[in-house]
């Protein structure tokens, strides 16, 4: 009789819920944090400190303005619609032909408003928008701007007085995005189109057995572990005997079941057990559950050397992207506010504890069913030749590093030694483009680096024959 298979797992609630992590967008990403929703919980948007209270139970996408009492929902009519903006565009298009900005002169002296009637609006209680409607009416060239140039103006007064705040969800896209502009470092370098890229070609899927190698704290293990969705299982390994850190999977918001699905395993652990065939628990001399804790020593990280002060415990683990420009503060910030990770879902499931005797022996005997590895810090092609006997055979893996060399040279290996085939050097490339009416056009400042992807499928030597 056939064992019914298992039940699908829970789905991701669609709403911020207390203990939560979230990734707070300021002004359309000119600050990115993250947080995590506990009673203290306050984040600080100009002079006003604001609790983050009101975001617990509204939905991730929602848009919130600061109000006199703090942070508040915005309504529907008050959200910009890319629909209605387009549609000014093309209507005020024909009669902008005729105007431009050739006689405006920037002297200073077209606002009749003063800085002390904007304080005394704030005394009597005007909202930003009331400020900023009274700087358009105040504003003596306003009207001869081109309507491209109005929005412009609309916009830069309304980050400065009415600064509105996206609640978005902690996904694997924004995580990396946020960390590539804060500290690129930290990730080695690695763009999103990357990490998407490193996903696709392990064939990353439901019910799938990954061994990874992430020595950019957590990001890779953290997007395995969401695509699986709480099935298969990721298996982080590691050089010696500290574990890496993979901090950032705390802002994943795993649940219990997917978190429970991380393991951690020296890679001489695994190497051991596959020679000579003991049993796990006799290597590394652990039970069933048992969490790694890398505070027990201190861990090296070669890839992250330089960021290691965001890895002291005196230094806030949460990310933040600020442009220095804007008043924008933080204060008692998201993942080291006080009962943060009690209050964590993930933490919850600790994720990082060894795996069981039986799993150890099941992957000895079967092999893992992908591997990723990016270890931008560690000599890429020693590493892979310990990695590549641990996978089942056509296996698909995915190596990423920041540099071209590294990879060449691992890829020679690999061809000579016949241990692989299909492989691929591939350089991502990703080119972001503003959508606007009569503006569409690639962005002025791009990334024109995302590393390098090696890519193949393991085969056993022996089977390799010649016609």
């Amino acid at each position: 009789m056939d064992t019914p298979p298992p039940p699908p797992p829970a789905a991701i609630s669609r709403e911020a819920w207390e203990g939560c992590s979230v990734l707070l967008d300021i002004n359309d990403g000119d600050r990115l944090a993250f947080f995590r929703l506990t009673p203290a919980a306050t984040v600080k948007i100009g002079n006003k400190t604001c609790s983050l209270q009101p975001l617990v139970g509204r939905p991730f996408g929602s848009l919130f303005r600061v109000g006199a009492d703090g942070l508040v929902p915005c309504a529907a009519a008050d959200a910009p619609s890319r629909d209605d903006s387009v549609q000014d565009g093309a209507d005020d298009q024909v009669q902008d032909e005729t105007r431009d900005n050739r006689s405006l002169v920037d002297n200073n002296t077209a606002q009749n408003l003063s800085s002390d009637d904007i304080e005394a609006m704030k005394r009597d209680g005007a909202t930003g928008d009331e400020i900023v409607e009274a700087l358009i009416a105040n504003s003596s060239t306003f009207g001869k701007k081109t309507v491209f140039s109005q929005e412009k103006y609309k916009l830069k007064k309304q980050k400065k007085y009415a600064p509105k705040v996206l609640l978005r969800r902690p996904s694997a896209r924004s995580i990396c995005e946020t960390y590539l502009k804060k500290s690129p470092a930290r990730i080695g370098f690695m763009r999103v189109d990357t990490l998407s890229l490193l996903l696709s070609m392990a064939n990353i899927g439901a019910y799938s057995d990954v061994l990874v190698v992430d020595m950019v704290g957590g990001l890779i293990v953290g997007a395995v572990a969401e695509r699986l969705g709480g099935t298969g299982y990721v298996c982080s390994t590691y050089l010696g005997s500290v574990p890496s850190s993979i901090d950032i999977i705390r802002m994943y918001n795993l649940s219990s079941d997917m978190g429970s699905r991380i393991v951690q395993v020296p890679l001489s652990d695994l190497c051991s057990m596959q020679s000579s065939g003991n049993s796990p628990s006799v290597l590394n001399g652990s039970s069933e559950g048992q969490v790694v804790k890398p505070e027990d020593a201190q861990a090296v990280d070669t890839a992250v050397l330089d960021e290691k002060a965001q890895l002291s415990t005196e230094q806030p683990t949460d990310m933040e992207v600020l442009n220095p420009s804007l008043d924008v503060q933080v204060e008692n910030s998201s993942l080291d506010c006080k009962g943060g990770d009690d209050d964590s879902i993930a933490s919850k499931s600790k994720p990082g504890k060894a795996p069981s005797p039986e799993k150890m022996k099941y992957w000895n005997e079967h092999g893992f069913s992908s591997l990723i590895v990016a270890a931008p810090g560690h000599e890429v092609e020693s590493l892979v030749a310990d990695l590549l006997p641990l996978l089942s055979s056509s296996a698909p893996f995915a190596i990423y590093h920041q540099y071209l060399e590294p990879l060449a040279k691992c890829m020679h290996t690999l061809q000579v030694s016949k241990r692989a085939i299909g492989m691929q050097l591939s350089e991502p490339w990703l080119r972001e483009y503003q959508v606007l009416p009569s503006r569409t056009h690639p962005h002025m400042q791009m990334n024109a680096f995302g590393g390098y992807i090696l890519s193949g499928i393991r085969i056993q030597s022996e089977q390799v024959t010649h016609k």
